[in-house]
């Protein structure tokens, strides 16, 4: 399929009208996503494999990596692109075709779906991000800069291919870490409690950002507003980054919104813009434990959602020092943590 939403026959019911329709209805894409993670020498085996709408494949590989506390930053990887199989890769510029462990550093940028990896330090965060930004454009994927409501790519790519710098460890090995995660569930299949909690880097309780009440009341339209692929199929979840003053910064749709959230962050993680202190976070369903926990990792402070938030999301808010709203809607809301942050 490739795409966002495709078309499906339905037989449209209607016990008010005259007679049963046979019809085109526009659904939601799902398809599933395998990432495989190591380095540069030796095989990089899958570790994760998600359900989720085609698009922005690249930011939802680098925004689950950075919330899996795999990665912390654009250095952490050399590469990462989009693949159709194990030796196929989409992206390559010009007529050679030979497999990246063959590319010196210059041919990495020469070929245009690789990174430069000969920088240390700052510089090689920037001309890692700026890679990154490069490939996502070339593979399909939106370009962080140019995400309000961004399109899908038209491709059949399903495995994204991530090589982790020198110093970045490999995920650790056993089944508590190499999951399958449904469009329903960003934590499903992890072996043990521990391999779902991680913590995060970013000091979220010290972010002296404040929110107005009836900004936050504004932002739901705004984001309903931006989501595309849901004008035309009802069927997706979105996360929306907003500055303090409503701005939209990014949104990102997925069928799963663990997925959303990811492909926000990823798109972020891209743009060299993390910790992203100073915004809020606000998702189209409920608050749940792992969508907190993803945005604490990403420094996020505020977050935001339409519907209700699960008793862990609200523990996890407090302690990390986060501002957990919920039930956003029309002029009303519940702050179940960090009410200091949401002014009237």
């Amino acid at each position: 399929m490739g795409r966002a939403s495709d078309r499906r026959q339905v037989t449209r019911i209607d016990l008010g009208g005259p007679s049963t329709v046979r019809r085109q209805d526009t659904l939601a894409a799902e398809e599933p996503l395998e990432i495989r993670v190591g380095h540069r020498v030796g095989r990089r085996p899958p570790l994760a494999v998600t359900m989720r709408t085609p698009g922005d494949e690249l930011d939802l590989a680098l925004g689950f990596l950075l919330t899996e506390g795999v990665i912390t930053a654009p250095r952490d990887i050399l590469t990462a692109q989009l693949c159709a199989g194990p030796t196929e890769r989409k992206g390559i510029v010009g007529s050679r075709q030979r497999d990246e462990q063959e590319l010196s550093p210059s041919e990495y940028v020469e070929e245009g779906h690789l990174l430069n990896i000969g920088r240390t330090g700052a510089a090689a965060g920037q001309a890692v991000a700026a890679g990154l930004r490069t490939a996502g454009r070339m593979l399909g994927g939106s370009a962080a800069g140019e995400d309000a409501a961004p399109a899908a790519p038209a491709n059949t790519y399903n495995v994204v291919d991530v090589v982790l710098a020198d110093h970045v460890p490999p995920p650790a090995a056993g089944t508590e870490r190499n999951f399958y995660t449904t469009s329903s569930c960003g934590v499903c299949g992890k072996a043990s409690i521990d391999a779902i909690r991680t913590r995060s880097p970013h000091d979220v309780a010290a972010d002296p950002v404040t929110v107005d009440a009836r900004t936050l009341t504004l932002l739901p339209d705004r984001l309903r507003a931006a989501q595309r692929t849901f004008e035309r199929t009802g069927g997706l979840h979105a996360a929306g980054l907003f500055t303090p003053s409503g701005e939209l910064v990014t949104i990102r749709e997925d069928v799963g919104r663990h997925n959303a959230v990811d492909k926000l962050i990823g798109a972020q993680l891209q743009a060299g813009r993390l910790p992203l202190a100073g915004h809020v976070l606000l998702v189209s369903g409920r608050a749940s434990f792992e969508l907190t926990q993803k945005a604490w990792m990403a420094g996020i402070s505020v977050m935001a959602a339409v519907s209700a938030p699960s008793t862990l999301a609200v523990d996890l808010a407090a302690e990390a020092g986060m501002t957990l709203v919920g039930f956003l809607r029309g002029q009303t809301m519940n702050v179940y943590a960090g009410p200091h942050r949401v002014t009237t």
